[in-house]
């Protein structure tokens, strides 16, 4: 079986992830050699677009993050592509369990309190929690929130049951599954169809108890909708590691809300995806060079 040629980018990527490609069989070139692309720079389609250019040649591109939105223009359907989907999966879901627990728990009003205060908080136990996305993160969550016996439902394109989940539903039925739930998690793609999904109309839904998170992206809330139902109490809370836009402005009124927690998009840190992804890597320039069907495949019609 001959050695896939294989080209990494940027020029300053870390050694490991040439490690990687060597270590699934492949052969180091430059991108006009090249068969294969790994890019692991930044969402910066402006970078990427002249890697992608000086490799004609490259029959299938893998892409580092989750999310392939910054590329969608250069989605090209005579390549296959795969991006890091699934890869960070279960450290995403455990920053969104620990979101959710620091909302219910009351965490971001009490870790700036400088007096006693009153008691209050609400637990997972037995909780609703809904959860917008079918993905890898959901399973894992799904996972983690089994000791809690949430009753939790799932909200994905395709609505085929989930290990864990009461029910799974398809995106038309949206507005059925916010009213009652204690907990909403966002762990969706961003696409045309997902974006603003959690708007003034979502939010009038929830009950005034309900934890909003999102570990998506920024684009699936509509700030300033979310900036008015915090303002005015319609909601428990929002615990945020993606916003709108992104990074927040020093100053913007999230930042002074005391029911909002934000992170600055840390669920997944680069320490904690390394592993995943060498091994992500290694295992799609194997089952190239072995024409086997690759991991973590783009649907560049979906975007996703």
């Amino acid at each position: 079986m001959p050695s896939p040629r294989v080209a990494v980018a940027p020029d300053r990527a870390p050694s490991w992830v040439r490690d990687a490609v060597v270590a699934g069989g492949g052969q180091l070139v430059d991108p006009p050699e090249a068969e294969a692309l790994v890019w692991v720079g930044g969402p910066d389609a402006g970078s990427f677009e002249p890697v992608l250019k000086a490799a004609p040649g490259a029959r299938w591109v893998q892409l580092p993050w989750a999310g392939v939105e910054p590329y969608a223009e250069l989605l090209d359907p005579a390549r296959t592509w795969t991006c890091g989907k699934g890869v960070y999966a279960e450290p995403v879901a455990e920053h969104a369990l620990a979101l959710a627990l620091a909302g219910l728990r009351g965490l971001p009003e009490r870790a700036a309190a400088s007096a006693w205060g009153s008691p209050g908080g609400r637990t997972l136990f037995e909780a609703r929690v809904t959860i917008l996305g079918g993905g890898g993160i959901t399973e894992a969550l799904l996972a983690l929130l089994a000791p809690f016996r949430c009753d939790v439902t799932v909200l994905r394109r395709h609505p085929a049951p989930l290990p864990g989940a009461r029910r799974v539903v398809g995106p038309d039925q949206l507005e059925q599954v916010l009213p009652g739930a204690d907990v909403v998690v966002v762990a969706l793609a961003l696409t045309p169809e997902t974006t603003g999904i959690i708007d003034a109309r979502a939010l009038a839904r929830l009950q005034d108890h309900a934890w909003l998170v999102n570990v998506g992206r920024g684009g699936h809330v509509v700030t300033d909708d979310l900036v008015a139902a915090l303002a005015a109490g319609a909601i428990g809370g929002a615990a945020l590691d993606v916003t709108d836009p992104e990074p927040l402005p020093e100053g913007h009124p999230l930042w002074s809300e005391p029911r909002c927690l934000i992170t600055p998009h840390t669920a997944n840190t680069q320490e904690m995806a390394r592993p995943h992804l060498v091994a992500r890597i290694t295992e799609n320039v194997r089952r190239f060079a072995a024409a086997e069907t690759l991991v973590g495949l783009v649907d560049v019609d979906l975007g996703y």
